[in-house]
């Protein structure tokens, strides 16, 4: 018998590795949800850690839009798109998102991180480059990984070190991707400057727009119809269903030659059963209310803006970001570990990101916020905080 390593063995060390180093993650299970609350272990926690950041996820006209279609569609689709699983409320929702967002076309994904993988795979061939910002999204970078490009990633909005990588191979194609709004970060891309530097290297840019769509833009169109630029500057957008439009699945948008390529060959698109045609007509109703109810982003903007001046006279280490998410940096993964239990003990639920989906030294509290909170809510969390402080803790 050969005498190689056994998987799960390893695999049983490495766990036990993050464990010993306070990097273990921990499933934690939701029995209800109302509002900003939820009921977990039998406690109920006004969650600051949600990516619900319209408040659409319980809306009751999304229900009933899926009951509707439940009704005489059934759950799920059957099949592929290219087999028989693309339905009539999957091409309206297309058309839908096609419209929004300024674009000539749209396709449907499952998840965010199958519409990159496939976006990339589809674009890149081996050995051809990939210039992407250092604190992407793991699928992204992941998609690169997948296609055998030559991936360099510049410092985190970096534009100048950005043209520095792209001129290292002049010779080849090239793909410039970028995160809209950086999940952990809150902050915005230098949209305008990359479009700019795409064209004069004659590169292909791509954003990803899953925590900018809905929230950013006059009618929530994103954070790439915020920095006015269209599908000829921007020709591949990416963005995510189940984030401010509270359902699930994906989408890119683009020219119609992207969108017909993708058909034939984004794998992630060809090889998997078509999202439930309910949650594409709920999804539909969801874009309506996002682009026609302007008081959820003129509320969000309003707590955004309550949260960070509260932070601000407490002197708590928060970040630059004018987006709902609002990271409080801790360092430490301890300290952001403490300083989430102290704040669940009084009934808010904010949890610590630590190292690797962030970097070494930068693990904190991904601080979400809703337009499903109201400013009583923001009040508490900053009287919980300035408790920690109170109490000794690292903020």
């Amino acid at each position: 018998m050969a005498a190689r390593p056994d998987l799960l063995q390893r695999l049983a060390v490495q766990t036990d590795g993050r464990a010993q180093t306070q990097l273990y993650r921990r499933l934690r299970t939701v029995t209800r949800a109302e509002g900003p609350f939820v009921e977990s272990n039998g406690k109920r926690l006004l969650v600051f850690c949600s990516n619900d950041y319209l408040g659409l996820a319980q809306d009751p006209r999304l229900i009933a839009a899926w009951k509707q279609a439940a009704d005489s569609s059934g759950v799920g689709s059957g099949s592929a798109h290219l087999i028989c699983g693309h339905r009539r409320e999957h091409a309206e929702l297309e058309e839908v998102l096609a419209e929004w967002t300024g674009r000539e076309r749209a396709l449907l994904f499952s998840t965010g991180y199958m519409a990159n993988l496939g976006v990339m795979q589809a674009l890149l061939q081996r050995g051809e480059l990939c210039v992407q910002d250092k604190l992407n999204h793991a699928c992204l970078l992941d998609g690169a990984q997948l296609a055998g490009a030559v991936l360099k990633r510049y410092p985190h909005t970096d534009v100048e070190s950005a043209e520095r990588q792209l001129r290292s191979h002049d010779e080849t194609c090239a793909l410039l991707a970028t995160d809209g709004v950086f999940s952990m970060d809150g902050d915005i891309a230098p949209l305008r400057e990359l479009a700019a530097l795409c064209a004069r290297e004659n590169a292909t840019l791509m954003v990803d727009d899953a925590h900018g769509l809905g929230v950013l833009g006059d009618d929530g169109a994103g954070s790439v119809m915020e920095a006015g630029l269209s599908e000829r500057e921007v020709p591949v957008l990416m963005a995510t269903l189940g984030k401010a439009l509270g359902c699930s699945g994906a989408f890119v948008a683009g020219p119609t030659a992207l969108i017909e390529g993708l058909i034939q060959f984004a794998r992630t698109y060809i090889y998997t059963t078509a999202m439930p045609p309910a949650l594409a007509a709920a999804t539909r109703c969801a874009v309506t209310l996002a682009r026609t109810e302007n008081w959820r982003r003129e509320k969000l903007q309003v707590l955004i803006r309550r949260f960070r001046h509260g932070a601000e006279q407490l002197g708590l280490p928060l970040m630059p970001s004018r987006t709902a998410i609002q990271p409080l940096l801790l360092g430490d993964a301890q300290a952001a570990l403490d300083a989430s239990r102290i704040l669940e003990a009084q009934g808010l639920l904010a949890v610590a990101i630590r190292p690797p989906t962030v970097p070494q030294g930068q693990a904190r509290l991904r601080i979400t916020l809703s337009a499903a909170h109201e400013e009583a809510h923001i009040d508490r969390l900053l009287d919980a905080l300035a408790s920690l402080r109170l109490a000794g803790a690292p903020v």
